[in-house]
């Protein structure tokens, strides 16, 4: 009897969001350079390309005609106005991805999150990270001097705001330890990618097996 064909799968969207300076971008960079079959999503935006940027790698770089048209027929999974520009992300690069069973990784807050939830829940996995305390979260935001005083005074108190939204997610990480940090949403992705509902033709396979003649 022939090999029976292995079934497919479905990719997934993962989602990371915290407040600023609780470690999501130290994470998403990580994931994107450590993890097989993880695309991190490219999102366009009508702002200028800045020097340092390039075109398709940090966004894509498009007129407002563009932005607002995608936006009119619901071709982004999620979109923003930020300073008078328009931010999204693009629907159809992502969902030929998942076809292809290929995972894409975002770094959105929660703004971002709930409407993708809205337009694609069973494909979605969303962890928020949490810093062990505010104070912490201060430190970190004071040690990477980054911003003056009152820029940081601001982002603790979106983060605040941030993080009373932590009942969105489907996992929340306390990210005391950065490394344990990395583990635990590996561990979560592995998980995920073998869920039931993301098989594709388990069915047929199964019927397989049942099938197969016992010698």
């Amino acid at each position: 009897m022939a090999d029976l064909v292995r079934p497919a799968r479905r990719g997934l969207m993962l989602i990371l969001s915290s407040p600023s300076g609780a470690g999501k971008s130290t994470l998403t960079r990580t994931l994107s350079q450590k993890e097989t079959n993880l695309d991190l999503s490219v999102s366009v935006t009508t702002r200028p390309r800045r020097a340092s940027e390039i075109d398709g790698v940090h966004y894509h770089f498009i007129d407002r005609e563009t932005f607002d048209a995608l936006r009119q027929h619901d071709d982004l999974l999620e979109s923003a106005e930020v300073h008078g520009n328009g931010y999204g992300t693009p629907r159809k690069p992502v969902e030929a991805a998942l076809r292809a069973g290929r995972d894409v990784l975002f770094d959105i807050d929660y703004q971002g999150t709930q409407q993708i939830l809205e337009k694609a829940r069973e494909d979605v996995v969303a962890i928020f990270i949490l810093p062990p305390s505010m104070a912490e979260l201060r430190s970190r935001l004071v040690r990477r001097a980054e911003d003056a005083p009152d820029v940081i005074a601001r982002r603790l108190t979106n983060a605040r705001d941030e993080i009373a939204r932590w009942s969105v997610y489907d996992y929340v990480i306390i990210n005391d330890d950065l490394g344990a940090a990395y583990e635990s949403i590996r561990a979560i992705l592995t998980a995920e990618r073998l869920k039931r509902s993301r098989a594709i033709g388990m069915a047929d396979f199964v019927d397989g097996l049942l099938g197969e003649a016992i010698a």
